[in-house]
Formats: C-alpha cells, sequence, structure tokens
C-alpha cells in the first residue's frame, strides 16, 4: 500500500498547483498526507478485522477531519446517515488498493472493491472506478503484463485506454470524477518505465494531482514490486504513526514488504 500513500503525498502539494511535466520535486515542506491515504488505510483496516466500511471509514474519517474530503463525503462523514449518496467521485477508487493486494482471486477482488465502493459511491460510475483500479493492482501484482492489464480493463470498463499522455496532457483539467480521472491514471502506469516514472507521469497530467498519482502509485507499486529507498523512506516519516501501524500490519499479512 505504500505505492498509493507515497503517490498521494507526493502529490498533495501538486494537486492546487498543477505541473504538466515530469521534472518537479517529489518532496517539499508542503508534502503531506491527505483523505486518499486515511481513507485507503480505513480499507486496510477493515480488511484486517473483517469490519464495517461504512463505521471504519466514519471513524478514520472523523479522525483525521481536516484530510481534505470533498464536501459530499464530508457532509456523510459527520451525518448520522450511513446511507450512500450516489456518488461517481474518485474516492471510491482512491482508497480501494488494499482491496487489490489482498485478493485471492479476480472474482473476489471484483466483488470486495464493489462492496468497500457502494458504502458511499453506489453510483456505477463509482464501483467501476473503484473496480478498474482494484483489478488493476490484482492483476500487476499477479504478473500480468500490460498488455493483458489494458484489455482487461478496456474490456471491462469501456474505458479509452488508448489516449496517450502527450495526447490527455494539454487538454486536461481538474476531473473528480471516476471516468475522468481514472483512464488516466491506468494510462500514466502503462506508459511508465519503474514506480518513480510513474507517479511522475501521473502527476504531470495536472488535475486533481494526489488522487491519480494515489490510483496510479498502487498499480506501480504492484507491477514493479519495488519503490526506491528514498521515497519510501520519506513516506514513512510524514506518515502518522497510528496510520502506519495498520500498513505495516497489512504489508506484513500480505506479504507486501518491498
Amino acid at each position: 500500500m505504500f505505492g498509493a500513500i507515497a503517490g498521494d503525498i507526493i502529490g498533495s502539494v501538486y494537486e492546487w498547483k498543477n505541473v504538466k511535466s515530469t521534472d518537479f520535486e517529489l518532496f517539499s515542506s508542503g508534502s503531506t498526507f491527505t483523505d486518499d491515504t486515511v481513507l485507503t488505510v480505513a480499507v486496510a483496516d477493515c480488511i484486517l478485522k473483517d469490519g464495517d466500511y461504512t463505521a471504519t471509514l466514519k471513524t478514520y474519517g472523523r479522525r483525521f477531519p481536516h484530510a481534505g474530503y470533498g464536501k459530499s463525503f464530508y457532509k456523510w462523514l459527520f451525518s448520522e446517515s450511513t446511507a450512500p449518496y450516489y456518488s461517481f467521485g474518485n474516492g471510491a477508487a482512491m482508497r480501494v488498493s488494499p482491496v487489490g493486494f489482498a485478493g485471492h482471486t479476480l472474482e473476489k477482488v471484483l466483488e470486495e472493491a464493489k462492496r468497500s465502493a457502494e458504502v458511499t459511491h453506489n453510483h456505477p460510475e463509482g464501483i467501476k472506478g473503484a473496480q478498474v483500479t482494484a483489478a488493476a493492482v490484482f492483476l500487476a501484482r499477479t504478473g500480468k503484463d500490460k498488455e493483458e492489464i489494458k484489455q482487461y480493463l478496456a474490456g471491462f470498463s469501456g474505458y479509452d485506454l488508448e489516449q496517450t499522455l502527450d495526447e490527455i496532457r494539454p487538454h486536461y483539467s481538474f476531473d473528480v470524477t471516476c471516468q475522468g480521472s481514472v483512464p488516466q491514471a491506468v494510462r500514466a502506469f502503462l506508459e511508465s518505465t519503474d514506480y518513480e516514472d510513474a507517479i511522475r507521469k501521473a502527476i504531470s497530467l495536472g488535475g486533481d494531482s494526489d488522487t491519480i498519482a494515489c490510483i496510479t502509485g498502487g498499480i506501480a507499486q504492484a507491477y514493479y514490486k519495488e519503490i526506491p529507498h528514498f521515497i519510501l523512506k520519506k513516506t514513512k516519516e510524514l506518515l502518522a504513526p497510528d496510520l502506519l501501524a495498520v500498513v505495516e500490519e497489512f504489508n506484513r499479512k500480505f506479504n507486501l514488504e518491498y
């Protein structure tokens, strides 16, 4: 999961100050984990404890109330309601990577991704975004090559995964929908040469930089099975100790120590 979390932290300073280049500083004084990380760890904790997604997301979200949640999620988070709000935002996709790392079969991963999404994001596009991300992580983790991953995801989702980053980048702007950010995140992975390159390519698109990099980062970790030591070290330093403890427990259980 550190791949997704590092992507979030690196992208955090570029969400509202987009760069359209792969040449940028990875970490700065403003680098921090955001809602992407908090909710990713919440999903991991839920998997570890076979817990309830609604209750766990609310518990984690309320512990970190200023992490940068979207307006609809924030309203749901601090309400008494447990009903989903038919969202197709990319929040369903940004938090789902643990499902892809923990699942034993693609069928189970798709089922669990739907469960993790629909407690808030019960719109078909919200569920699909989560399933595509989790499936990409699972397929990457289990040895599929990039062409196999691309063909499966495109066939499952109908997303256009052929458009190159160079074609996307000039016209791409802030888009927090699953359908407007998940395909771009996947494409960044597909064009990458290693983990760091994947994160740089994801952030170079602009838009919702931390979330795109979070999605790309989870897939890239699963595929390359290596995160540069300096990125991993800095990520651990910036992560809240209680969140780090959950990630390390999850990594031990699912053998994700790279």
